[in-house]
Parts: C-alpha cells; sequence; structure tokens
C-alpha cells in the first residue's frame, strides 16, 4: 500500500502500474499485488481509504483540541495545509486520485455538507455573520485546495506552511464571524 501510494504520488494515477509498483516495492513480480488486490481500481480504493486514515490521525486531534466554531474552523484549515509537510505523498497521491481516477473519498466528498453544518449551527449560535452558508462553504473548499494542491507540488518549510495555513485561516475567519478577529468565543 505504501509503495502505491508514492509511486502514484510520483507518478500519478495514470502511469501507476502493477509493476511499477512491485517495482517500487522491491518486489519481483505483481503477484503479491494480483494476490491482494482484484485490479487497479480495487488497490486505487484501498489507497484512498489508507490516505483517510493517515490524513484523519494527523488532522482530527487538532480539531478535536479546537474550541468553538471558530477555532474549529481555524483547526482545519491549518492542520490541513500542514498535513501537506507531514504527509507530503499521501496527499499528492489522494489529490491524483481523486481528480483523475475518479475515486471517491468520503473525507473529500463529505467536506461540503460538515462545513455547510458547521457554518448553519455558528450562525444559530451568533458566532458566525449570516451568510449563505453553501457558497461560503464551496469558498472555503475551494480556497483550501487550491491551497494545499499549490503546496503539495514543492513543498515549503514547515514554518512556511504554518504561516500559510495561518494566513488562511485567518481569511476565512475574518470572512463568516461576527468578530472578525475571531474572538466571538
Amino acid at each position: 500500500m505504501a509503495a502505491a501510494i508514492e509511486v502514484i504520488a510520483e507518478v500519478g494515477y495514470a502511469n501507476a502500474s502493477f509493476s511499477r509498483i512491485a517495482k517500487y516495492a522491491g518486489l519481483s513480480s505483481t503477484g503479491m499485488i494480483s494476490y491482494h488486490f482484484e485490479g487497479k481500481d480495487d488497490l486505487m480504493a484501498a489507497c484512498v481509504t489508507e490516505i483517510e486514515q493517515v490524513t484523519g490521525a494527523y488532522m482530527n486531534p487538532r480539531i478535536d483540541a479546537a474550541e468553538g466554531h471558530v477555532g474549529i474552523l481555524r483547526a482545519y484549515v491549518e492542520a490541513n495545509v500542514a498535513l501537506v509537510g507531514e504527509h507530503p505523498a499521501e496527499v499528492r497521491a489522494l489529490i491524483d486520485l481523486v481528480k483523475n481516477a475518479g475515486s471517491q473519498s468520503a473525507a473529500v466528498n463529505g467536506r461540503l455538507a460538515v462545513f455547510e453544518e458547521h457554518f448553519r449551527s455558528g450562525q444559530a449560535a451568533g458566532i458566525f455573520r449570516p451568510f449563505d452558508t453553501r457558497t461560503v462553504a464551496l469558498a472555503l473548499i475551494s480556497g483550501l485546495d487550491a491551497v494545499v494542491t499549490t503546496a503539495a507540488a514543492d513543498v515549503p518549510e514547515p514554518t512556511e506552511l504554518a504561516r500559510i495555513g495561518h494566513e488562511l485561516a485567518d481569511l476565512y475567519v475574518r470572512a463568516t464571524a461576527t468578530d472578525p478577529k475571531g474572538k466571538s468565543e
């Protein structure tokens, strides 16, 4: 699995053949891969599941430790950007799998609903100002994906990733919170 993720990250889904993955893993043939996976689609689905576990293990503790609506928003954005520095191959592979292989990622595909609900509940609590939650959730996801994709292509130093994550989180907090400094909670 690790070899498949590395190969996808390096050469992309289209060029990630069983033979290339086997060679990268130091296997003498593709038999071990074929034994565990019915085909390339099965292997790619397993890779997405593995990547979701890795990214969740990195991001969820940071998000869970955050307090309040603004804190959770900030933690999600900052953790997502920092993830690039900690797990660049997984991030590049997931981007390529979702974009080019049509792979389904529950974590990626479910973000819109999660953020719409987060913004709605924050609005109900008076933390977020009035806005169309779907539009803002789409803007958040699109902007975050653009930053992560750009950073994953040429991974900056951790301090630069932290600065980028903080700046992006500040942008979203200023755009959504009733207190633009994010101190309303």
